[in-house]
C-alpha cells in the first residue's frame, strides 16, 4: 500500500486553497463538486502524494481522512473482511477518476482505498 492523499476538511475552500497555494508553493491540479453543498480540490507539491482539502463536510473538521492507493480493490476488500472490518462506503467508480472504498480507523479517521488503473 502507498500513501496516496491525506484529506483535510475546510470551513472555506478558497481561503485554504490561497494557504496551500501562495504560502506552501503547492499547485492546485482538480476542483469539482460531487453533490450539492460539497466541494473537493487537489493540491500537489514534490512527490506524488496529494493534500485533498473538502469544503461541506458536515461535522468535520481537519485532518479527518488518509487515502491508500491499491492494487486490486476487490482483493484488498476481501482482506479487510476477512479481518472483520466493514467498508463504510463504497466501492464504487469515482466521476472521472478511479474506484474507491472507505472504511474507519479504531480512531475514527476514514481511511479512503483507491484503485488506480494504469
Amino acid at each position: 500500500m502507498k500513501i496516496k492523499n491525506s484529506v483535510v476538511a475546510v470551513e472555506n475552500l478558497d481561503e485554504s486553497a490561497k494557504f496551500y497555494t501562495d504560502v506552501l508553493g503547492m499547485d492546485e491540479i482538480r476542483r469539482f463538486s460531487p453533490g450539492p453543498g460539497l466541494t473537493i480540490a487537489f493540491f500537489k507539491g514534490e512527490g506524488e502524494a496529494t493534500i485533498e482539502l473538502i469544503e461541506g463536510e458536515e461535522g468535520k473538521k481537519g485532518l479527518y481522512m488518509v487515502g491508500i492507493e491499491i492494487e486490486d480493490m476487490d482483493a484488498e476488500v476481501a482482506n479487510l473482511k476477512a479481518k472483520g472490518v466493514e467498508l463504510t462506503r463504497g466501492p464504487f467508480s469515482a466521476p472521472g477518476g478511479p474506484k474507491i472504498a472507505f472504511f474507519e480507523g479504531p480512531d475514527g479517521v476514514e481511511i479512503e482505498l483507491i484503485e488506480v488503473k494504469n
